[in-house]
């Protein structure tokens, strides 16, 4: 009989907390909508590829065309140029019997699987001209050198998220922390008493800000440094660029927890918020190519802090970039937190009584 009256009461409780009936009932369900349209993406898109007049006819007969995108260049372009001017995932020059195929490898996996198919169209090409009895000596005996623009022929998939997960991690936390945080100020009757005197709601904010901002910076820092020196991430990039990226994004996610925790009416709550908020988060923040998505999916991206933080490590860490190629990510991480931080002004009338 007493365990039918706790389950009573906690079945009222729920229906009358619509907000935790909602995030039950209807959150899961978004967040197999969004990871449906996510993965059923297509993950082997059609690779663009360029190439030289020089390359025999027969080997570029032998690609299939399903799969790759092929342009024909002049051999006067420097191949690491055109690479990053046309987007190119791999550039095919064909001299003195080799075949100087150099690759993007922004995207490790698309590296594999073009090498594969290089290979294999050598072989399909050997095959069709032993098979018409013309087969030439020169092709047969030829050789594939590979060149990379980004990384070598070691560099894996893990190499290519890893610094996104460090951007995913600071984002991760802090906005969790900060979340938390102002609901432990509100529950414990210390915001109200703040909101009852002079004090502006824009100083409460600012404070909470450069408060727990202070924090923010100190575990970047140590992300950062724990990463790259105990956990030996390869490359030579600017660690202050990749410290200046996470700071933009640790102040980000503060004042976007601070947000969200005006929603949320408990702890529990604030971690409910977490699948709604944090996993679109790391799905377009690279980890799964924005170019394989539906264009409407790559849209919503440009709504999320993280694909920017995202884009700007990959451009420091693997791409060996400097400031300019990272200023207008920086300038958006910039927006989002001045509209959160706006947001949570506005958002603070709802608390003051006086």
């Amino acid at each position: 009989m007493n365990i039918l009256v706790i389950v009573q009461r906690i079945v009222k409780e729920l229906l009358r907390d619509k907000r935790t009936l909602a995030l039950l009932l209807f959150a899961p369900l978004l967040m197999l909508t969004l990871l449906h349209f996510v993965f059923e993406a297509n993950l082997n898109p059609k690779l663009k590829i360029g190439i030289t007049q020089q390359v025999p006819s027969s080997f570029v007969a032998a690609l299939p065309e399903k799969e790759l995108s092929i342009q024909y260049y002049s051999t006067h372009t420097s191949p690491k140029k055109l690479l990053k001017k046309e987007h190119l995932a791999a550039y095919i020059d064909y001299n003195q019997q080799n075949f100087k195929i150099y690759y993007q490898n922004d995207q490790p996996n698309n590296t594999k699987r073009l090498n594969l198919l290089f290979r294999q169209a050598l072989q399909t090409q050997s095959a069709n001209q032993q098979s018409t009895k013309a087969a030439s000596l020169n092709v047969q005996k030829g050789k594939i050198k590979n060149f990379y623009l980004y990384g070598n022929q070691q560099t894996t998939f893990f190499d290519h998220i890893f610094p996104l997960l460090i951007g995913f991690f600071v984002f991760f936390f802090v906005f969790l922390i900060s979340g938390i945080a102002l609901l432990k100020e509100r529950s414990s009757g210390t915001l109200d008493r703040m909101l009852a005197t002079s004090i502006r709601r824009s100083e409460i904010i600012f404070g909470y800000l450069l408060g727990y901002g202070l924090f923010a910076i100190i575990q970047t820092i140590f992300i950062v440094f724990y990463a790259i020196y105990l956990l030996k991430v390869s490359g030579q990039f600017s660690i202050l660029l990749v410290i200046l990226i996470n700071i933009f994004t640790a102040f980000c996610a503060l004042a976007f927890g601070l947000f969200i925790s005006t929603f949320a009416n408990s702890e529990f709550q604030m971690m409910q918020f977490i699948p709604i908020v944090i996993i679109p988060q790391l799905l377009f923040s690279g980890i799964i190519p924005l170019e394989s998505m539906h264009e409407s999916i790559q849209l919503l991206a440009k709504f999320l802090p993280l694909s920017y933080t995202g884009d700007a490590l990959s451009q420091i860490m693997i791409k060996n970039g400097h400031l300019k190629e990272i200023h207008f990510d920086l300038l958006m991480l910039l927006v989002f937190t001045l509209t959160f931080t706006y947001l949570n002004i506005i958002g603070l009338k709802r608390y003051r009584k006086v």
